[in-house]
């Protein structure tokens, strides 16, 4: 397949890669393996001469390729660090077809677990030779279209997303079906593109169960997901339900309109005259559930005397919150190493692109003060 679909001029590419920043180190403080080697002068093929490597293999692991053992890579790194090597992004543009720069396309930048999530592809990229260009969707399916293009015109050599609405991914199958690499970060229909992800349907299960567990029956869901078209932690919740032989009743599901803790303190605002009736909320993040915490001790609900409330993602304010939050972990830094390792890994391939994968990892249940049995 044609991985040179959409491309654009070598200018493009030049702007993307010289986004990449670094520092060298005094010369004065280097214990150099070769003497005659000079700051700024250093090539490829003068780090292969001091280790051993050809300058293919140099090549490689000073981007990061994970074709070559972690050893490999690391020995390669610390010699071209001795020499003080740095690479020239600007003849490496000019040289051929990749920029060494990677998109990433989040959903919500006010989502602290997004925001973790955009922090360490950063760093990850980063160590692998590349430099990171960044949008945001703000949760709109022509804004995510329109940067995904934008970073095809800067010749990004891939991108990984966390897609607005897992079920309308045209616009990235038709990327992948022409070879451009992309990876998703969110489950989204197997087997159309490359996807890295939580299994959060098992995730919001293994919440609800929890609650259930404890001998909870009424149980609400405020859901700022599925209004999205994303339904994984609804069908998480009544998988939950059915399995401890709880009737599913449309009343105990609410609709949240964002994300954030203000959306959960007025979510509870509309629930108002319902509180009585509920012995437990799973919120379908913890920015909502705090806010259905902040709400319950504005009026006087005890947490979890009253009401226990459980939230998903396991963000560092849900640990930190009076009482602390039970939620789901969402293993950010596994997810981001598994989903750039993959996205590299189709970058550098030669050739066309092998068929789509999908790779989920295991959620884990994290209970803390805020959910007890029911008083």
């Amino acid at each position: 397949m044609d991985r040179g679909f959409g491309q654009l001029q070598g200018s493009s590419c030049i702007a993307a890669a010289s986004m990449t920043t670094g520092s060298s180190r005094n010369a004065s403080s280097i214990n150099r393996p070769r003497a005659a080697v000079s700051i700024g002068n250093v090539r490829l093929k003068d780090i292969a001469k001091a280790t051993g490597y050809s300058t293919n293999t140099v090549s490689l692991a000073l981007r990061g390729s994970l074709r070559l053992p972690h050893a490999t890579r690391e020995r390669i790194r610390r010699v071209a660090s001795e020499l003080d090597y740095l690479p020239n992004k600007l003849a490496q543009a000019l040289a051929g077809s990749k920029c060494y720069a990677i998109g990433l396309v989040l959903t919500d930048i006010q989502n602290p677990i997004l925001t973790e999530v955009a922090q360490e592809v950063s760093s990850v990229l980063h160590n692998s030779g590349y430099s990171t260009l960044f949008a945001t969707s703000n949760n709109r399916i022509d804004l995510e279209i329109e940067v995904i293009r934008e970073f095809r015109a800067r010749q990004a050599d891939g991108i990984l997303v966390f897609p607005v609405h897992h079920r309308e991914v045209d616009h990235l199958v038709r990327l992948r079906e022409h070879g451009y690499p992309i990876v998703s970060l969110a489950e989204v229909p197997e087997p159309t593109v490359d996807c890295v992800c939580l299994r959060e349907r098992k995730g919001a299960f293994l919440a609800v169960e929890h609650l259930t567990g404890l001998g909870h029956r009424n149980i609400a869901i405020l859901d700022a997901a599925s209004p999205l078209g994303n339904f994984e932690k609804r069908d998480g919740y009544r998988d939950a339900l059915r399995s401890a032989g709880i009737e599913i009743r449309p009343e105990m599901e609410f609709f949240v309109e964002g994300h954030g803790v203000l959306d959960g303190y007025q979510a509870m605002n509309r629930l108002r005259g319902r509180v009585s009736a509920l012995t437990a909320v799973f919120a379908t993040s913890d920015p909502v559930a705090l806010g259905v915490q902040r709400w319950c001790q504005e009026n006087s609900v005890g947490i979890p005397t009253q009401l226990s409330v459980m939230g998903f993602d396991d963000t560092e304010f849900s640990r930190l919150a009076d009482p602390s939050l039970s939620t789901v972990r969402f293993p950010v830094r596994e997810i981001v190493e598994a989903a750039v390792g993959h996205l590299c890994e189709l970058v550098e391939r030669e050739g066309d692109l092998p068929v789509p994968t999908r790779r989920q990892l295991e959620p884990e249940l994290v209970a803390r003060a805020s959910t007890a049995a029911p008083g």
